[in-house]
């Protein structure tokens, strides 16, 4: 960042750091592609006249926070919007639909650069993007948005990963832009076996990576009650959380469930390792206090996707519990597919709605719902801190803004407001200093002009045939069921 860069002074009637309390008529000096100052609009103006700094300024009508985080999406699944328009009755209700479309001929580069484009246009900066065929993996890098595409795996049994799949996974790994950043993403406990579960891990730590998976989505994954004793099993005994499922050397979730052990989900993959500070979980919906307590000790985020689970029929994640417990949460839109819209500020007011129906009624619920929309998203993909933090504003951070149409004239209000009533009102995003978007039109500045017009298929056209197939052959995502008893469901 050099100091001869011009500076943009963005101010606003609100300004919302995240790391420090909210400034009625705050300000944020710019410089390139870092934020230079941040408080009141007449000490930001002063420290700048002071230096000697020349500079222009945007005043923004409403309110002024860092760019949204999305923490959990599938950008490729946006030109599959009439799946998620419906409403179903279970996972395995929607997880038939959704098959069915994504058999059908796709662009995936197309669609998720469609994605990309509209969650600029609602305030997002940074997204976490579970990749799942390899079109769809430099779209990110291409918009200039920040974040951490995550290549998915599934469908792995034991002996088939022993045999190919970890050399397949690992090709395909590596076919993953690193910039803005990479990862894994083990698609869910019940469509992996035990020995990817073990080894998706290291493959990512060995690599300085970040993991992400689907957890605790399905009613299938919550605790049950083991069967005493487990039939065949002479001296294991299924009891309680099921703790002693590890003695039995099951080769998966499933079996494990049909062999009578109750543990959940999140218990069967923390045997494993899977989770820590450098994974967090999408959903943890069906997640006992016990689950959550385990999310917290390895330092595991969850994001909340909450119009999904409603989409797909599933229950309302336990935010409430998730609040007054301390725990870190993010929040995420899903896709197309399962979502109405790729705003994550519809969410947080879908979020808000169900915290105060399971009783939390602290004061603090909107300044919270608003972090986990952006500094909680930035700390589940490990980018709260380092020199491309986000999620916040303050000096040295990454100049990510967003920008809200609010009436509110206090503060108290403006975040009343935002919470409440927030979706469809971004009127600007900023992405690394840049104005990428206004009023609802995309301004083709910075990256995201170089990418539109290097991509040889535009978001809106439609493919006469079929794209090539991915390098990855076997894994598709056809969202096993568990092999478990129907009243399990």
């Amino acid at each position: 960042m050099s100091a001869r860069q011009p500076v943009t002074v963005h101010s606003a009637r609100v300004v919302v750091p995240m790391t420090a309390p909210p400034i009625a008529d705050g300000a944020v000096a710019v410089r390139g592609d870092r934020i230079l100052h941040v408080g009141d609009r007449s000490w930001v103006v002063d420290q700048l006249r002071a230096a000697g700094a020349a500079f222009t300024e945007q005043h923004w009508r409403g309110a002024l926070l860092p760019g949204l985080v999305n923490a959990h999406s599938h950008l490729q699944y946006t030109g599959m919007a009439s799946v998620g328009q419906r409403q179903y009755s279970g996972f395995e209700d929607w997880a038939a639909a959704f098959n069915v479309v994504y058999a059908e001929p796709h662009d995936w580069r197309a669609e998720a650069a469609e994605g990309a484009e509209t969650s600029i246009l609602a305030g997002v900066t940074s997204i976490a993007d579970v990749v799942t065929d390899i079109e769809a993996a430099p779209v990110l890098d291409e918009y200039g948005l920040g974040g951490i595409a995550y290549w998915e795996v599934m469908d792995w049994e034991n002996a088939a990963w022993q045999d190919h799949g970890r050399d397949q996974v690992l090709d395909e790994l590596a076919r993953i832009p690193t910039t803005p950043g990479a990862g894994l993403s083990p698609h869910a406990p019940y469509s992996l076996d035990v020995s990817p579960l073990l080894e998706l891990p290291d493959i990512v730590r060995q690599r300085g990576l970040r993991l992400h998976l689907h957890l605790g989505e399905a009613a299938f994954e919550g605790e049950r009650t083991a069967i005493e004793p487990v039939p065949g099993l002479d001296g294991v005994v299924g009891v309680g959380h099921g703790t002693d499922w590890h003695l039995a050397n099951v080769p998966s979730f499933r079996a494990m469930r049909a062999l009578g052990f109750g543990a959940s989900a999140t218990a069967f993959v923390d045997r494993l390792g899977v989770l820590g500070p450098d994974c967090h979980i999408a959903h943890g919906v069906y997640v006992t206090a016990a689950d959550r307590a385990l999310l917290r000790a390895r330092g595991t985020a969850v994001a909340l996707c909450p119009r999904s689970n409603a989409v797909i029929g599933l229950d309302p994640p336990p935010v409430a519990d998730y609040l007054r417990e301390g725990s870190p949460i993010a929040i995420g839109t899903d896709s197309l597919s399962s979502s109405p819209s790729l705003d994550p500020m519809a969410d947080v007011t879908a979020l808000h709605r169900i915290a105060r129906a399971q009783g939390y009624g602290d004061r603090d619920l909107h300044e919270r719902l608003l972090a986990a929309a952006t500094l909680g998203g930035a700390h589940a993909m490990g980018l709260a801190v380092g020199p491309d933090r986000i999620g916040h504003l303050a000096v040295g951070a990454r100049a990510d803004l967003a920008v809200f149409d609010v009436d509110a004239r206090t503060v108290p209000d403006a975040l009343a407001e935002l919470v409440e009533d927030g979706a469809g009102r971004a009127v600007a995003t900023v992405i690394r200093g840049v104005v990428r978007a206004t009023d609802g039109v995309l301004t083709g500045g910075g990256v995201g002009a170089r990418s539109a017009a290097a991509r040889s298929v535009s978001p809106s056209t439609t493919p006469s045939a079929a794209p090539q197939p991915s390098p990855s052959a076997a894994p598709q995502p056809s969202f096993p069921q568990p092999s478990i008893p129907q009243e399990e469901l």
